[in-house]
């Protein structure tokens, strides 16, 4: 299968302080690719690197086999980007945008795209962008790069600012877009719920754990949460075993890529005793968090 974007080993510091080191990752054509993470560890970053914005410290990101601080634009007017942010001329009336945006994308520009999106609005086309709620703002500019038209779909944070339907709106649009037209799509997002229904595959980046690239249903499927019930002493280390555990007065949670056999004998290793285990169903938020922590 086709790589649209290759990166290899990418460690990128800010002064000092370290973002991420030898982060290697590829992206297959036609892929919906979740890149998750709680805030400051890197995915803004990842972005700015894959649109050339600025140079990783060391190693390399390729995106359509060019360099990513070398796109021409011939490769550059093939990405449809929306930052954090959702900035637009928000002067311009929902008409002058889209005629304005037309004119950079003349062979490929779909204006039938981006005006099936607004028209879900319900209001004018001579209605200003600064006149708009947040969340139609950011459907307008969710339209102008459906309207593009663009073979790769990068998405940073596409929720901020969309209420429970908005967002329902996009995830429609969004699964029916790819799949018709053949598109592939980073997306970074704080809804997990969303991105369960979508992703083929997730990228979580954490300060702590190693990153994980896996197969969503792959991750959901091995992924285990573990429930022991007094145990008699602390867990106190991550290991092969334990990826991530949370400790509580009467019992500790504990996630683990390993099965309950592997645990249970693992525990008696460690000679910790407990009242009772149990394996508790998580959907994908429970086990983001689990793999990532609950806090910062």
């Amino acid at each position: 299968m086709e790589n649209i974007i290759e990166c290899k080993n990418l460690t990128h510091y800010y002064g000092e302080r370290k973002v991420f080191e030898n982060f290697s990752f590829s992206i297959p054509k036609g892929k919906i690719i979740g890149l998750l993470g709680k805030n400051g560890v890197g995915k803004s970053t990842t972005i700015n690197i894959l649109m050339g914005y600025i140079q990783p410290t060391s190693g390399e990101c390729l995106v359509y086999g060019e360099k990513s601080y070398e796109l021409t634009p011939k490769t550059k007017a093939k990405i449809g980007l929306l930052h954090e942010g959702h900035i637009q001329y928000d002067f311009m009336s929902i008409e002058e945008l889209e005629e304005f945006h037309s004119a950079f994308f003349p062979k490929t520009w779909k204006k039938e795209l981006y005006y099936n999106l607004v028209d879900k609005l319900k209001v004018p086309y001579s209605q200003t962008i600064k006149n708009l709620s947040c969340g139609q703002r950011s459907q307008v500019v969710l339209g102008l790069i459906f309207a593009q038209d663009a073979e790769l779909l990068i998405l940073d944070d596409y929720s901020m600012g969309l209420d429970v339907g908005y967002r329902t709106l996009f995830i429609e649009y969004l699964k029916e877009y790819v799949v018709k037209y053949k598109k592939t799509v980073l997306i970074t997002s704080h809804i997990m719920q969303d991105l369960e229904e979508i992703v083929d595959d997730v990228i979580i980046l954490d300060k702590e754990q190693e990153i994980l690239h896996s197969n969503l249903k792959e991750f959901m499927n091995t992924f285990k949460k573990f429930t022991i019930y007094q145990p008699s002493k602390k867990i106190n280390e991550k290991d092969e075993v334990i990826t991530n555990y949370e400790e509580f007065s009467k019992y500790t949670n504990i996630f683990s890529f390993k099965d309950e056999n592997t645990l249970i004998n693992y525990l008696d290793k460690k000679e910790i005793s407990y009242e009772k285990i149990e394996s508790l169903p998580m959907d994908f938020e429970k086990a983001f968090m689990g793999y990532t922590g609950r806090y910062e």
